[in-house]
C-alpha cells in the first residue's frame, strides 16, 4: 500500500506522527508537504496535490491534515473522483471506507490527540469497502459529480 500525505501548517505535527506510524507498519508514504509547521501556508494547495496523486493512481490512498480537517478536505473533494472524509472517531473512519469507499481521510490536528488520530488511521486503512448496495450509492455520488462537472 502506498499512501500520499499532505498538510498545512496546522496539521504539520500530526502528519509527521502519521507518517512515522505508517512507516512502522511498512506502508510506503509519499509526503506532499508542507515541510514546515512554523510558516503559514494555504491548505487548498496540499489538499489538491494529494487528491491529484490519488486520482492518477500515483498513490493508493491519501491522508490530509489541517487544524480541523475541514478546509483541506473541501479542497480535496473538488478533484473529480475524490471521496475525502473528515473523521474524528474510529466508527466513522470504518464506515467512511466500508460504506462510502473513501479514498482520502482528513484529520484535524487541533481537534484530535495523537493517540486517537492513530487509532482512526489504523481503522481506516484496515477497513475494506463492502461493495454490494454501497457500490450503487458510491456510483450515484459519481453521477452527481459528473452532472455538475459539465
Amino acid at each position: 500500500m502506498r499512501i500520499g500525505l499532505g498538510c498545512d501548517h496546522g496539521g504539520y505535527n500530526l502528519k509527521l506522527e502519521i507518517i512515522k506510524y505508517l512507516e512502522s507498519m511498512n506502508i510506503e508514504c509519499v509526503d506532499f508537504g508542507t515541510n514546515n509547521g512554523e510558516e503559514s501556508v494555504d491548505y487548498p494547495v496540499y489538499g489538491e496535490m494529494v487528491a491529484n496523486a490519488v486520482v492518477s493512481k500515483e498513490v493508493d490512498y491519501g491522508i490530509v491534515c489541517c487544524g480541523t480537517g475541514i478546509g483541506i478536505s473541501l479542497a480535496a473533494n473538488k478533484v473529480p473522483g475524490i471521496r475525502c472524509a473528515v473523521v474524528s472517531d474510529v466508527f466513522s473512519a470504518k464506515m467512511s471506507k466500508a460504506h462510502n469507499n473513501a479514498n482520502m481521510l482528513s484529520l484535524g490536528e487541533r481537534v484530535l490527540g495523537k493517540g486517537l488520530a492513530l487509532e482512526i488511521v489504523s481503522a481506516w486503512i484496515n477497513t475494506e469497502f463492502e461493495g454490494d448496495r454501497h457500490s450503487r450509492r458510491v456510483n450515484m455520488i459519481s453521477e452527481i459529480e459528473k452532472k455538475h462537472s459539465k
